[in-house]
């Protein structure tokens, strides 16, 4: 029985949750396992001394990683990765001698998708899917097995399966909606297929049920994916000034450095991740994001360095695009097609085990490969009803770059009329617009790029402002599409045909002379004048 996420579970046999094998340890794992084997170890250990009663009755004893992991998961915070690990090595102890304990194997369950989803390690997902499946042959979910209902949303969440992770949450919520522990996954399952309005209820409902933390996290990523900056920036600031535990801490710390980076400030965004992880080194995220406001600062050597060290620790395939693209701007070509293998490779070993990244093939693919390719994989993606603002950006992207610019626009629009404030879409958009020769539209866009991160990508950000360039500046007084048009001319008055008159009856010659009134120039003009009033004396 393998007690730790970390050790081969082929060296000996599988028994219980644990029955499916992932695949042969990496390198990285091999690297890695003798250091947080010995954290693990060390931390296990000293929850085993303080279990130990000395009969002195000094007070309450420190809790140990097993109880600091559980008591963040009830809090619906991150646990450390090693309380997790921990946590996991004492539920698979459990259940191989209870295995039809239904809580257990629920918590075990979804403790395998969050050390899959923190170590980018796919295997688990298999493991996550087994445990949770058993927890609900043993008690089924009607029954009241509502945890295991929540962790197969989460598996799913993780797996980009949207539609099923919303299946299962709601499926929770009817039975038991002021649970609060079923909202945050159906937030993912809501963002994912685009649908703003149920994401937005389901996290007013979870700030409602849960307070604290957690609420102020989910409402801040609210107000960014919407594009209200300054929102957002409170509510992560709160959190984080209310963070008490490291990866509580990290993940707000990280959260800020997000924030600054998309606003263009990068030399802020690489302190707050830094300061993530001197608070938790094992938050592998902040790494990546670090690297990537190091790439803004031009110092590119160690944004290389940083991108290395996060995909050792966390191989996500976004990373390996991500510093292909950094290689490609330094002319490593070679260097870039590495980089580029690396991230076919992750997304082909995450489709193996029932993940879905083709978000990140079909970015890659629209820029670096074969652009209808990319098509087919993003309307896949629409088709499935995964319609986010990043999903919609793509396929408008891919539409483009495959010559189909008419009907990438309308997507490319979506994305941009979220309100999310991403200088990429922007990007897309305003270059779009200049194919279709809507060149004020294309400027304000473009403009808008390079003013919201103005270092968004190493290949696109230059793109971004040649292509503004070469637009020029607008003409004085704005665009000339913006001016009223000169009013037309104005039509030559048509003469009206002349009247055939009767010929009337003579006055007599004194009552002519007397009543007739003296004319007016304005009567000698009118068109309707008697022939003898217009003839001249």
């Amino acid at each position: 029985m393998d007690v730790m996420p970390q050790q081969d579970p082929c060296s000996r046999p599988a028994e219980g949750a644990t029955a499916v094998p992932p695949p042969p340890p990496t390198l990285r794992t091999t690297l890695r396992r003798a250091a947080v084997g010995a954290v693990a170890a060390g931390v296990l250990l000293a929850g085993a001394l303080v279990a130990v009663d000395d009969g002195e009755g000094d007070g309450p004893k420190e809790p140990g990683p097993v109880e600091r992991a559980e008591a963040a998961t009830t809090a619906g915070s991150p646990a450390s990765l090693s309380d997790l690990t921990a946590l996991i090595g004492d539920r698979q102890k459990w259940v191989e001698s209870h295995p039809k304990d239904a809580p257990s194997l629920a918590t075990l369950g979804t403790a395998y998708v969050e050390w899959a989803r923190r170590s980018a390690d796919t295997a688990y997902y298999a493991r996550a899917e087994q445990a949770l499946k058993r927890s609900l042959e043993a008690q089924p979910g009607e029954r009241g097995n509502g945890e295991a209902w929540v962790g197969l949303a989460a598996l799913a969440n993780a797996r980009h399966d949207f539609l099923a992770a919303k299946r299962w949450g709601e499926t929770v919520r009817k039975q038991q909606p002021k649970s609060w522990s079923v909202y945050p996954v159906l937030i993912d399952a809501y963002t994912g297929l685009g649908d703003r309005k149920a994401a937005t209820a389901a996290t007013e409902k979870f700030g409602e049920l849960r307070k604290g933390v957690p609420a102020l996290a989910r409402t801040a990523d609210l107000y960014r994916g919407q594009g209200w900056r300054e929102d957002a920036l409170a509510a992560a600031r709160e959190a984080a000034d209310r963070a008490t535990q490291p990866a509580e801490k990290a993940e707000a710390l990280h959260r800020l450095g997000e924030l600054a980076w998309e606003r263009g400030e990068a030399a802020e965004a690489v302190a707050h991740f830094d300061a993530a992880l001197r608070t938790d080194a094992g938050h592998f995220p902040a790494l990546a994001g670090r690297a990537r406001a190091l790439v803004a600062l031009d110092r590119t050597d160690e944004a290389s360095a940083a991108y290395q060290s996060a995909l050792e620790q966390l191989p996500r395939p976004e990373y390996a695009l991500e510093l292909g693209e950094l290689y490609e701007s330094l002319g490593l070509d070679g260097d870039a097609r590495t980089q580029y293998t690396k991230l076919r490779e992750m997304v082909a070993e995450a489709k193996r085990a029932g993940a879905d990244e083709s978000l990140v093939l079909a970015r890659f693919e629209a820029d670096h490969g074969d652009p209808e390719a990319a098509v087919e994989l993003l309307r896949a993606q629409w088709r499935g009803q995964h319609r986010s603002a990043a999903v919609a950006d793509a396929l408008g992207w891919a539409l483009h770059r495959a010559g189909k610019s008419e009907e990438g626009l309308e997507y490319a629009e979506r994305a941009v009329d979220t309100g999310v404030r991403n200088a990429s879409y922007a990007y897309h958009l305003g270059v779009i617009q200049r194919e279709l020769a809507d060149y004020g539209p294309a400027r304000r866009n473009l403009e808008q790029a390079v003013r919201t991160n103005p270092a968004f990508s190493p290949l696109a950000a230059p793109l971004a402002r040649e292509a503004l360039d070469a637009l020029g500046e607008p003409p004085p007084g704005g665009p000339g599409d913006m001016q009223p048009p000169p009013p037309p001319p104005a039509p030559e008055p048509k003469p009206e045909p002349k009247r055939e008159t009767k010929p009337e009856a003579p006055a007599p010659a004194a009552s002519r002379t007397a009543d007739a009134p003296a004319k007016s120039p304005s009567s000698t003009a009118s068109p309707s004048s008697s022939p003898s009033a217009s003839k001249s004396p």
